[in-house]
């Protein structure tokens, strides 16, 4: 193998996949990145045997071939050489050499052909949809996905094709978040499967374009293909909660409020809530929300909001910071909170949207 090409023809694509490079590899070759040159081009694989990246930039190489060489000691030399600079790299024996000026650097190297990749994704339907709307969906959910749970297939989020609907859900079982958005086309099938956490924070650190992506969804992978980055992560296998039965259908009680003046109150509320339980306190009543906390220092925050709110006097708890995360990815300038009883889940949505919903369980105070 031998190539030259420009500093950042080599940096670029090594960026793109290197978050899936751990620092700390029970096999040795993951913390390897593979290269590929052939064809007027070089590809780079990264993968953790979860979630691979493999990006491709076209440049002049000399001799074809492929192996794997340390992901994270090449991004440091490349970093480290000045822009512009030419990079020769160049295989001799077990070792790879990297050349730039008067610079030359010696990595070491394990064979390609052990390094673990992705097959073609089998039982598969592709379907093009704009980055931004995936972007939107991620962004609204992502949050709520559980960390490290028992419950494995709540460590991820579901991703969902029904007609020309992409939806995604995520649930910790304390909270729930939904988001939809519409296909130009109809899918070919209703599929559901389950993206693992790390596969999802993956995929938002690499929409950050315009144009589509391609979305192929297969019985055990993902892939999703978006500007000389090619995606894949493994699913994860598990019968996700019925979503439908935890969002409330039409809550007899619901208040109104300025979307950024409640946030703001529960921001300043939350200051003095336990630190453990992050539990606060909603009174309602005609036109007035009252927010309060109190922690095990006996130090207590009070907040009034002015709300539009019609409905029977309640008082309610909630963890402050679940409530902030939903206000925070609604869009708009008002707020929606629906409530059936002191003992039930909220449903917090725009006003002038059924696109994105979010379910926050009560606490006991």
């Amino acid at each position: 193998m031998k190539l030259s090409a420009p500093r950042e023809k080599i940096l670029k694509p090594l960026q793109a996949v290197i978050g899936v490079v751990e620092r700390r590899q029970t096999m040795p070759i993951l913390a390897n990145v593979l290269l590929s040159a052939g064809d007027g081009q070089l590809g780079i694989t990264a993968t953790d045997l979860e979630v691979e990246l493999v990006a491709t930039g076209a440049l002049e190489v000399s001799q074809a071939g492929e192996i794997t060489v340390p992901g994270r000691k090449l991004l440091d030399i490349c970093r480290a050489l000045p822009e512009g600079a030419e990079i020769r790299l160049e295989l001799s024996g077990e070792k790879l050499s990297v050349r730039s000026g008067r610079s030359r650097f010696s990595l070491s190297t394990l064979p390609a052909a052990d390094f673990p990749v992705v097959d073609e994704v089998k039982g598969k339907q592709s379907i093009t949809v704009s980055q931004d709307r995936v972007r939107k969906l991620l962004e609204k959910t992502h949050f709520a996905m559980a960390q490290q749970d028992v419950r494995y297939y709540l460590n991820g989020m579901l991703l969902e094709v029904d007609g020309q609907t992409l939806r995604a859900v995520a649930t910790d079982g304390h909270r729930l978040a939904l988001c939809e958005v519409e296909l130009d086309g109809a899918a070919s099938q209703a599929q559901q499967v389950i993206l693992p956490r790390k596969g999802v924070l993956e995929l938002q650190r690499l929409l950050d374009g315009d144009g589509d992506v391609g979305l192929t969804i297969g019985s055990n992978h993902v892939r999703v293909e978006v500007e000389g980055i090619r995606f894949t992560s493994k699913l994860i296998d598990g019968r996700f909660p019925e979503y439908g039965r935890v969002i409330p259908k039409e809550p007899a009680n619901r208040m109104r409020a300025n979307r950024d003046e409640l946030r703001q109150a529960l921001q300043r509320t939350a200051i003095l809530s336990n630190e453990k339980y992050r539990g606060i306190r909603l009174s309602l009543k005609a036109e007035t929300l009252l927010i309060q906390a109190h922690n095990p220092e006996q130090e207590e925050a009070e907040e009034q909001v002015g709300v539009n709110y019609e409905g029977e006097e309640m008082e309610v708890g909630f963890n402050v910071n679940y409530l902030l995360d939903a206000l925070g990815a609604i869009d708009g300038d008002d707020v929606q909170i629906g409530l059936a009883d002191s003992n039930s889940s909220c449903l917090i949505e725009a006003p002038t949207s059924e696109n994105t919903k979010f379910v926050v369980m009560p606490m006991r105070l």
